[in-house]
């Protein structure tokens, strides 16, 4: 490539932010549209989130006559929560269901910057980053019912507590969040052995150390602080770590 041909391939400073902020206005504006088509259906996802915690009571008798078929019913303890937990849980949702869009918006800009085989490797971490955060929530989603029945039972019988729908939801999804940012750990081995940062004899040479970091992180991490999350979360991310030992081996770092 000629001099001439660079320096008309380079964008001004100019063209880089109008094609900011071009990303970031069409980023937005999918997050509003995936935020009120959320707001719509938002009855349906109330009783889809709500499930773990009517399983767990089911058959509470200091719920009422229905929770011994149905379980306990969230509650609110003010007239706005109502309105505020709908807007809350509809943020949430536009905002996971922006997540695959805005990583792709990211990636179209800075695209143009990289070397071809940086873009074949930018892809795969694009795929790997959104396929590990889903599984991360979909586990965390199946350790959600197994928390709530440790937390809920750890005061004992003498104790019936009554969940608010806020405190809740925050819950559920922080430890979503969490379990999702915590899946992305052979993302960013794997990135440090591409960039010659670390290598697999060091990854090998620390694994006790690892699992004892990993434990830690996950019961720090894990917003229920119970032990089966912690369980759940640190066990696949030990693997993850495996994984991530044997892939550098084969690209021999």
């Amino acid at each position: 490539m000629t001099e001439a041909q660079t320096d008309e391939g380079r964008m001004t400073l100019v063209e880089h932010l109008t094609e900011l902020r071009h990303r970031v206005i069409v980023s937005a504006a999918v997050f509003v549209v995936f935020t009120i088509l959320v707001f719509a259906f938002y009855s349906h996802l109330l009783h889809f989130l709500s499930g773990p915690y009517e399983q767990v009571t089911r058959g509470k008798k200091a719920c009422g006559a229905e929770s011994a078929t149905q379980g306990c019913k969230l509650i609110a303890t003010g007239p706005l929560e109502p309105l505020l937990v709908r807007i809350k849980v509809s943020t949430y949702g536009g905002l996971a269901l922006s997540v695959p869009f805005i990583f792709w918006q990211i990636w179209r800009f800075v695209t143009p910057g990289l070397r071809r085989n940086e873009r074949r490797y930018g892809v795969s971490f694009l795929i790997a980053i959104v396929v590990l955060f889903a599984l991360g929530g979909t586990v965390a989603w199946f350790t959600v019912e197994k928390a709530l029945e440790f937390l809920l039972g750890a005061g004992g019988s003498g104790i019936q507590p009554f969940i608010t729908a806020d405190k809740y939801l925050t819950l559920v999804t922080l430890m979503i969040a969490a379990f999702g940012v915590a899946f992305e750990l052979p993302v960013l081995l794997i990135f440090l052995l591409l960039v010659r940062a670390v290598t697999t004899r060091q990854l090998r040479n620390i694994r006790r150390w690892m699992i004892v970091g990993i434990v830690t992180f996950a019961a720090f991490i894990t917003p229920s602080s119970d032990p089966f999350s912690l369980f759940f979360m640190a066990v696949p991310m030990y693997l993850f770590y495996e994984i991530a030992i044997v892939i550098g081996r084969v690209m021999k770092r």
